[in-house]
């Protein structure tokens, strides 16, 4: 890029629903680019008072100038990039924008020399404030929404490892549930595994089944069924 005038991006934003895998993404473009990996919570820097942010922040950057090359990773940017129109104003909305604008001063003030990249993650990336956004610091947006029947199945398969399943069938019974956990997303299939394996150990069972499968994924939407009620109630 360097070699024909290009500019790399300095930010890149993961938009999606909880559970879609942002920050294992962010992980994982570390580890493959032998990149330090540097975490913060945006509420983290979203201090009270005034000045606390913006330390912070600018602790934050040195930090990865220092361990260069360097991923730096901002989960729930909202928590702190949310947009200035739409901050109430009380006690604490002076220390946030701080925060704010002290990350808009460093994205703008670090150069690909330091090679430093930010990862920001986000549900709802139309809360941010617009100078996150804008080219130069928040330019490349990509979209994580849940995955497909045939992602479910790779993500069932890394999950199932170290769980009872049946190995003969297992093949069939991960791809059975892959197709029937429609708009699950990955954290909820590892939830649904350990609670499938849970009830496989309540219930004396060797190995997980199909219809284990389906009574924790029952257990997950509506909840064990009470002891309190009748037989007709509780079994439904």
């Amino acid at each position: 890029f360097r070699k024909v005038g290009i500019d790399p991006p300095k930010g890149i934003l993961l938009v999606g629903p909880p559970g879609c895998g942002k920050t294992m993404l962010a992980k994982a473009v570390a580890s493959h680019t032998n990149a330090s990996f540097i975490r913060m919570v945006g509420s983290e820097l979203a201090q009270k008072y005034i000045g606390e942010g913006g330390r912070m922040v600018r602790e934050l950057f040195s930090l990865a100038k220092d361990k260069s090359p360097a991923i730096i990773f901002l989960d729930e940017i909202d928590a702190i990039g949310k947009a200035r129109s739409d901050v109430i104003a009380d006690s604490g909305s002076a220390g946030r924008e701080q925060g704010l604008l002290q990350l808009l001063t460093e994205m703008d003030g670090f150069f690909q020399d330091d090679q430093i990249l930010i990862i920001g993650a986000t549900n709802l990336s139309s809360a941010l404030d617009d100078a996150l956004l804008r080219p130069g610091r928040f330019d490349r947006i990509i979209h994580m929404g849940r995955p497909s029947p045939q992602n479910r199945l790779k993500i069932l398969q890394v999950h199932a490892k170290g769980k009872p399943i049946d190995r003969s069938n297992e093949d069939a019974l991960l791809a059975k549930v892959a197709e029937l956990s429609i708009g699950y997303s990955g954290a909820e299939l590892a939830n649904l595994l350990n609670e499938a394996a849970i009830l496989a150990v309540r219930k004396d069972s060797a190995t997980i089944d199909l219809d284990i499968m389906k009574e924790a994924m029952s257990k997950i939407r509506v909840g064990l069924p009470s002891a309190s009620l009748p037989d007709s109630e509780a079994k439904w």
